[in-house]
């Protein structure tokens, strides 16, 4: 009977690293999908990207400093190597997409059911997600 309990702790075990591994993979594409999106979408002041960062008074040029950030963020984030690069990258997404949550709130730019704090909120949500999953290999 030991042996066969055994044998299940073994398979539950060897089975978790690759069920962990698929969730970081999952909202880590997910986040660099969305972001790299957004960052795209910022630079070439694509669809509502000028209006969302003008509504809220700041400078047309800062879409163009966000939208670098978010693509090299998300490059730190996706490519091998560079623990502490990663690091850098998580937090700095962080910070801001908690950032432009706080800068819609406190402008009172919510948006349609509080759209314009909820996504960044959302994207945080990930961000932090992505770096609590992490596997070893990625971390410092």
């Amino acid at each position: 009977m030991n042996t066969i309990v055994g044998n299940e702790q073994i398979a539950k075990a060897a089975s978790r690293p690759m069920g962990r591994l698929a969730a970081y993979w999952t909202v880590t594409i997910l986040l660099a999908f969305s972001i790299a999106l957004s960052g795209i979408g910022q630079l070439m002041r694509y669809g509502g990207n000028v209006d969302l960062v003008t509504d809220i008074g700041f400078p047309l040029y800062v879409t163009t400093i966000l939208g670098t950030w978010k693509l090299l963020g998300v490059l730190a984030i996706v490519m091998p190597g560079f623990p502490r690069l990663k690091e850098w990258a998580y937090s700095g997404l962080f910070f801001l997409m908690t950032g432009a949550a706080l800068s819609h709130a406190f402008a009172n730019d919510y948006g349609d059911y509080g759209f314009h704090v909820i996504l960044p909120l959302f994207y945080a949500a990930l961000v932090i997600a992505s770096w609590a999953m992490r596997p070893k290999s990625r971390r410092l």
